[in-house]
């Protein structure tokens, strides 16, 4: 069994469930350096800090999927958020599922990123790794380092299936 999941436009609004959208639209503007310098100020909640964690900055290059995209597992970190912040305007594809234990292909949302937005998902939040349309898209990652398990993956069962992007 096969769910086609269509994507939605990604806003702050019916993002805000999932976690942070990181872009300067609509954020406050602070100019810094003697006015030589616009601060985008606190586009994300960044939390790493449970048991004894810290911040990572990380660059990930994500290649294309085969098409159509299958989405058959989802992954989510239980001791911190994570942050995707893109390094190229190309758009790129983001799956999260609402915070349950039994995630499955029902529980999918998928959304297209335009290239100058990023994302911060939730603490515990199912996703999908990174979804690119173009070869080496890269993204600077805001990450937890530290002590403890911070990766879990869910493949969905033969039962539960997979689900389908619609682009």
């Amino acid at each position: 069994m096969t769910l086609k999941i269509k994507l939605q436009t990604l806003t702050k609004n019916n993002f805000a469930p999932f976690g942070d959208v990181i872009e300067t639209a609509g954020a406050e503007r602070i100019l810094i350096n003697e006015g030589t310098t616009e601060r985008f100020h606190d586009l994300a909640n960044i939390d790493v800090g449970s048991e004894g964690g810290h911040i990572l900055i990380n660059i990930f290059r994500g290649q294309p999927r085969p098409q159509p995209i299958q989405i058959k597992m989802m992954e989510r970190h239980p001791l911190s958020s994570q942050a995707f912040i893109p390094l190229k305007k190309n758009p790129y594809i983001i799956v999260v599922a609402t915070i349950s234990k039994n995630v499955g292909p029902k529980d999918l949302h998928a959304f297209w990123a335009e290239g100058d937005q990023g994302v911060n998902y939730k603490r515990n939040l199912w996703h999908h790794p990174l979804l690119t349309l173009e070869n080496n898209h890269g993204f600077l990652v805001v990450d937890r380092g530290g002590p403890g398990e911070n990766c879990e993956e869910v493949w969905f069962t033969e039962e539960q299936g997979a689900a389908q992007l619609v682009l």
